[in-house]
């Protein structure tokens, strides 16, 4: 994600093209973000509340009759979800308080699910249909087939998600034979005192509805539902998770880095990430994570050669060895394990990671590179990924792309996917200047950082990234942050917020563009010292 290097014979932007409050918009958000570091290297935003959770910590306190005043203003949060504009977030809220729902209130269950990728719509429908029937309402589909519950390839997350759907979808159907002890052993383990397994709270509270009719399990419920409320935020919501501060540290030290942040905040960020460094290689999104991913380990590569390639040269070492036991036989890499499935935006990632390392990964670079290629649509998009919005892995694509050393070869890989994406950006700029999440969306800031991004790196004409910059500065709070539409998505293709990201991405893009403006003019030089007569050499101004 970091800036890349203007090549030869691309032109450079001239400022005038540009607001004139370009620059101070950047430095209030630069000054806003690199106050958010803590002294420990870290930027800490926690996640805010989620309808799906919100609801599903109210059937449980349902179920156990614990906790009225949680309740109460679970209750609260949920009613100021009724009438939400978002279908999903209007039925389960709706479900949960059993207000009556209408036919306004059905869900386009495909729709929902094309969201999210293919390899996983199975499991994402069992788990869809497992929270309706944990909140009273009816699901349209039939019980999911036997494949929806298989466990093969699947990182430890997902098993104990696919366990705990199971055992509740097998309580609801009579087949109470289909969970084993295995499986029971399974969804206890994760039941840590004190503390949310993984970090993740739609695992946590999966687990405690498909133990609640187990007899025996009183204490640890109730544990259970004790530790899940301290994560209760203000507004009487639960989030999706704890947290994903690890990622926002390593993405906001890129976008400091672009932005020209002080080295001082720069190498705090680095000792932070180091810190937080796997014995295996790689980082997760928080750290009460212990599972890897290639997203933060991409980042935080990338942060620790922008910092100082020599220093941190073992733990990159480390790092990229753990990037490369992931990739598959295809070129691309998958999310969290080897052998799943590879993605696009992972492929992206971690080739702008890979490439930090000059020639030694230039097999690798080429075939994610070649990866990409093939799964690019002919719009210019990819398939989906964490993001809502369509153009962040096109951003991240193209970024790779820049990279590699062949990208202005007609007919070559990244020729391809830098074409295709400048084509897609350009064609969907809303007439405010800003882009959308996806065609037809109005415009958010988040879309609009990405597609900004693209257009630095590899647009030819400063008109559309002029207008998109104009766009952003509309969305800065006199605080210095950016407003947004969320665009994360966990587990997909359930949307969650975390406001720093939109600070992070927005600061990235205007890194990005200001790398691609012309420079400032130098100051002219200091002519000669001004010659002072009337009195002699030495003498004090004033002597008479």
């Amino acid at each position: 994600m970091r800036v890349t290097p203007i090549p030869p014979g691309q032109a450079r932007w001239p400022r005038a093209a540009f607001p004139a409050g370009l620059a101070p918009a950047t430095t209030r958000l630069r000054t806003r973000l690199q106050d958010q570091v803590g002294p420990d290297g870290a930027l800490r935003d926690p996640c805010h509340s989620r309808v799906l959770e919100s609801a599903l910590m109210l059937a449980l306190l349902d179920r156990t009759r614990q906790e009225p005043a949680a309740r109460a203003a679970l209750t609260a949060y949920l009613a100021t979800h009724r009438d939400s504009p978002q279908p999903l977030e209007r039925l389960l809220a709706r479900a949960a308080l059993h207000t009556h729902s209408d036919a306004a209130d059905l869900l386009d269950v495909d729709r929902l699910l094309a969201q999210a990728p293919d390899f996983t719509g199975l499991r994402k429908r069992a788990l869809l249909h497992a929270v309706l029937l944990l909140l009273g309402a009816t699901p349209t589909t039939k019980p999911p087939a036997a494949e929806a519950f298989s466990l093969h390839g699947l990182h430890t997350w997902a098993q104990v998600q696919v366990t705990a759907v199971k055992a509740i979808l097998a309580r609801a159907h009579g087949q109470p034979h289909l969970v084993d002890t295995h499986d029971l052993d399974l969804l206890r383990a994760t039941q840590q005192p004190g503390a949310v397994w993984e970090g993740n709270l739609l695992i946590h509270l999966s687990v405690l509805h498909a133990l609640v009719p187990l007899p025996g399990h009183e204490a640890l419920i109730a544990d259970g539902i004790r530790i899940a409320l301290t994560h209760q935020r203000a507004d009487g919501g639960i989030p999706f998770i704890c947290d994903e501060d690890t990622w926002l540290t390593a993405t906001a030290g890129i976008a400091l880095h672009a932005a020209d942040a002080p080295r001082s905040v720069l190498d705090v960020v680095a000792r932070r990430l180091l810190h937080l460094q796997h014995p295996a290689g790689g980082w997760s999104y928080t750290e009460r994570a212990q599972l890897a991913d290639t997203d933060c380990t991409s980042a935080a590569i990338e942060v620790l050669h922008l910092t100082d390639p020599h220093a941190n040269r073992q733990p990159i070492h480390t790092a990229v060895d753990a990037l490369n036991a992931l990739r598959g036989p295809d070129g691309g890499f998958p999310t969290y394990l080897a052998g799943a499935p590879s993605e696009a935006c992972m492929a992206a990632a971690a080739a702008n990671a890979l490439s930090t390392q000059g020639h030694h990964q230039h097999t690798a670079l080429e075939s994610a590179l070649g990866f990409l290629a093939d799964q690019q649509h002919p719009d210019g998009s990819f398939p989906p990924d964490w993001s809502s919005s369509r153009h962040h892995t096109v951003f991240r694509a193209i970024l790779a792309a820049a990279r590699h050393r062949d990208n202005g070869t007609p007919g070559h890989f990244a020729w391809h996917i830098t074409r295709k994406a400048i084509r897609l950006v350009t064609d969907s700029q809303n007439s405010d200047g800003g882009w959308g999440r996806q065609d037809g969306d109005v415009s958010d800031a988040l879309s609009t950082a990405y597609a900004l991004i693209t257009l630095s790196t590899a647009g030819p004409a400063p008109g559309p990234a002029a207008r998109g910059a104009a766009y952003l500065l509309t969305q800065q709070r006199t605080d210095g942050s950016i407003a947004s539409t969320p665009d994360s998505i966990g587990p997909r293709p359930f949307g969650f917020t975390v406001p720093a990201l939109a600070d992070i991405f927005t600061l990235l893009a205007l890194g990005h563009l200001t790398r691609r403006l012309a420079p400032l003019p130098l100051p002219p030089p200091p002519g000669p010292r001004p010659v002072v007569t009337g009195r002699r050499q030495g003498e004090p101004a004033g002597h008479r």
